[in-house]
Order: C-alpha cells, then structure tokens, then sequence
C-alpha cells in the first residue's frame, strides 16, 4: 500500500484530498470503514501527501487500475498480521534460527518471537565444550517453549583449530590478562547459526544477549558479514521484559516449563577454553572472589605438593602434542585443562573496558589455555629474532582487540593472521613447563631451528664473534649521547 501511487495512473490523485474531481463513470466504491492506518497496514509517514484513511471514508477506484487490486491483495497479509495472542507483529517472518542454551531467557524467547514475529522457531544449540550438564533435555525443553525444531552441533574441534589456536600463535591477549574465551566462541557459534539457517530455510536469526553487552556485536558482526539479507532479532533490546521475575511470568503466561535449575549467583559463560564469572560480589572490585565460586581449578595453595612437568610439542606455533602423545585439537586442550586445574593454574581476575564503553569486572579460569600459552611464547624466545618478536607483540594487541570487538570475520584480522602464520613457521619444537601452585615456569625446550648458539653466547672465546669489535659498535651505537653531552 506504500506504493499505491507508483501503481495508479497518473491521472488517478486518490493520494491527495486537495484533487477533488470524480473519475470517470466507470468506476467503483470501497465503503469499508477503517478505524486507524494500522488496519489498512499504513503509515501516514509512507505517502508523499497526507493519507487518504479517515474514520469513514468512501473513496472511488477506477476499473481501468487493475494494478491496484494486486496491491490490496498482497495487503491482505500485512492487515491480518497478528501474533498469537491477537496482536499486531513487529514485522513478519517466516522462520528464525535461534541460539538456544535451555535456560530461562532463550526458553521464553521462543515464544515471544512467535507472539511478535508470527514466525516458526529453530533452536540452535552449539557445543562447545560447555558440558554434558548443560545440553542434557535440551529438545524436550525447546519443544515445549513451542519450538519446531532443535538443532545440535558439536563444534569442539573447529572452536580450537580454527579459533582458539589461530589466537594462541598470535599471542592475542586483551587487556594483559584476558585470553579471549568468550570473544572467541562467539563467532564460531553465529557461524554455525547461519549455515543452519540456510540448511532449514531460515530469513532470520535472534539471540538471547543483553543491550550492554560485548555478545551482541560479536554475534551480529558475524551474521552480518557471513549473510547480511538475514534478519536479525535480539529481544533484550526490544521487549518490556526487565529482569528474572518478568521472565518468570511470562513463561508461566505461555505455559512455558520455567528451568527448575537453581539459578547461579554469578553470570557464567563456559566453553573448552574457560569459564568465566561475573557479577555478584564482583561488580565491587574491592571484593575477593569467594573460594566456591571457582569450577575449574583448585585452590593453589591446595594444589599437590609436588611440581608436576608437562612437555608441550609445537609444530609453526600450533600446539600438537602432550608428553610426546598427539592429540586432536579439543583432545589436547581438555587433557591440558585436567593437568592445569589440578595445580590451580590459569586464575585471572580483572576489571576490562568493555567494547560498548563501561568497565566491568571479570574473573576466568583459562588452566589449560595458560599452559599453552606460556609454552608457546617460550618457544618463540628460540626461534624468532628481536625486531620479528616486537613486531608481533605489538600486532598482537591489535589482533586481540579485534577478536574482542568481534571482528573475527574482518580481512584486516585475517590479514594479520596471514602474517602470524608466516612469522611463526619456524616456531617448532618442544617445551617442558614446570606447574606449582598456581604457577607456571619454563623447565626447558628445545627447536630444530633454535637461534640460539652456545658457540656465540658462551662467555668462552669463539671464532663467531670477537669481544673486540663491541668497541667500535659502541662507539658509533653511542654517537647521539656523546653528540647530546657535548652540547651540554
């Protein structure tokens, strides 16, 4: 109907009330009476003039415009949009991919979308190491929150092949604390998302993530770049939901099963990689996390008395095998999770600056992902020059920061990937770390195209280097201060 001028003859200004002239005899009368311009399905903001809708109007049409009949026909649909309750969509469509964890807010998602959207409603759930608890009963319950379907991937390996370890040989750290847990498993989940909404024949796809928080870039930068004639949904920005009991109501409204879990006092998010906490008494940095609070690491003053050696190999920055045993990548990092934790190792606690503006404060456990961190840096001590280390010490940051704004996707981070992977080919070899309590220490290593040289580096005479030829470097390394002194 917003387009009812382009459809009419010039000659028709039904659009206008200030064309008053009658049109030809052959013409006929539309007497229905329309109580507002959303029963036509109009906005008075679409028409160039003002809208011809009023309480009672008995406009004419003429025979001869038959294009109009085709426009009142694809109207139909738009003035009987109702939700399931009778009210009027938001907008209509067909069929949305929701990502779904189970719980209570993505539980009554479902059935605001329907009310909302009039659309069908396809529960993705991704694994990505979250654990066995938390996918347990997962069709049962999306199916009685009025989901059509739910659809379940296990993308633990492609998680740490394709994202974590790309991470791990750039060194991305956010902040000098934050190992990109969470940012990291963002866009391979919305990845996942938006192959299943093709699969199933989806227009659109929705999250559960709030209007203040960093998920929501990271999962609609994804979308956006991966299919951007996807519609996107994200109901905490939209509804009049404000909290727990709200949700709690409006699932018992729509005979929805509320989670009979026991809700948790902090906001976790949990994957192969960490588990993250906030909230709580968190939200004061003045406060100490509580012991129990933590889920995947001991205490390190509990940990074993005993140091524990764990020998890392490395093939081009990518970690491949624990104690001489290869392992796939989720294999590997689970085993280094167990190894980690037990020794209290990978415990961070941290205020960030979020990507929306605030400050918040987090504390993470990353156990087996410390481990390997420290054992690739170590490695590269060996094996890459100065000026190629603070080359990419200094890229680093700029590729966590990225990672962290979720611009997985962004050819400027896959550039720099591209770099990593060059810089780090000869990143190779092995390296034992020593784990104490809580802490992480090089025991030793060793790389085929080590850079290091005993013959140059002993304090013993060489033929490689003579001490003598340091004065004439340092004379001309020392030139400026000399030149800078002289002035003075």
């Amino acid at each position: 109907m917003a387009q009812l001028h382009a459809i009419l003859p010039s000659s028709a200004h039904l659009l206008f009330p200030s064309c008053r002239t009658a049109l030809s005899s052959d013409h006929c009368h539309c007497p229905k009476t329309f109580g507002s311009l959303q029963e036509l399905g109009l906005k008075a903001s679409e028409f160039r003039g003002l809208p011809i809708v009023q309480r009672s109007a008995n406009f004419s049409l003429s025979r001869r415009s038959h294009g109009i009949q085709a426009v009142l026909a694809g109207d139909k649909e738009t003035m009987e949009s109702y939700g399931v309750d009778g009210k009027p969509l938001r907008k209509k469509l067909n069929k949305v991919v929701l990502a779904y964890s189970g719980g209570l807010d993505t539980s009554v998602i479902v059935p605001w979308l329907r009310e909302n959207y009039g659309c069908e409603v396809v529960c993705f759930t991704a694994d990505v190491g979250q654990g066995a608890l938390e996918l347990e009963g997962l069709e049962k319950k999306a199916k009685a929150s009025g989901a059509c379907q739910l659809v379940v991937k296990d993308l633990k390996e492609e998680f740490v092949k394709d994202f974590i370890f790309p991470c791990l040989r750039a060194g991305a750290i956010y902040e000098r604390k934050y190992l990109l847990g969470t940012s990291m498993a963002r866009p391979v989940i919305a990845k996942a998302m938006v192959d299943a909404a093709k699969e199933v024949g989806a227009d659109a796809v929705a999250h559960g993530c709030t209007g203040k928080g960093n998920d929501q870039v990271r999962f609609e930068l994804t979308f956006f770049a991966l299919n951007p004639e996807l519609s996107v949904v994200a109901p905490w920005r939209e509804w009049e939901i404000r909290g727990r009991e709200d949700a709690i109501e409006y699932a018992k409204k729509h005979n929805v099963p509320v989670p009979v879990t026991k809700k948790s006092i902090y906001s976790r998010d949990r994957n192969l990689w960490h588990l993250s906490h906030e909230g709580d008494i968190l939200e004061d940095p003045a406060n100490e996390p509580n012991e129990d609070m933590y889920m995947m690491s001991v205490d390190p003053k509990d940990a074993p008395d005993e140091p524990e050696y764990v020998k890392i190999g490395i093939v081009a920055g990518i970690p491949v095998s624990v104690n001489g045993k290869e392992l796939s990548p989720a294999s590997l990092l689970a085993e280094l999770n167990e190894i980690g934790g037990k020794h209290g190792i990978g415990r961070i606690d941290m205020v960030e600056n979020r990507l929306v503006g605030m400050k918040s404060r987090g504390v993470y456990e990353t156990p087996g992902g410390t481990i390997l961190f420290s054992a690739v840096r170590e490695l590269e001590s060996l094996t890459l020059d100065r000026e190629t280390i603070q080359t990419k010490d200094f890229l680093a940051l700029k590729y966590a920061e990225l990672v962290y704004a979720g611009r997985w996707f962004d050819p400027l981070r896959e550039s720099m990937d591209a770099f990593m992977k060059e810089v780090t080919k000869s990143t190779s070899g092995t390296v034992r770390l020593k784990l104490y309590k809580g802490s992480v220490s090089v025991a030793g290593m060793e790389s085929p195209n080590s850079l290091y040289r005993q013959d140059i580096s002993s304090f013993e005479s060489g033929d490689i280097y003579n001490q003598a030829d340091a004065a004439g470097f340092i004379r001309l390394y020392g030139l400026p201060t000399r030149v800078r002194a002289m002035l003075d």
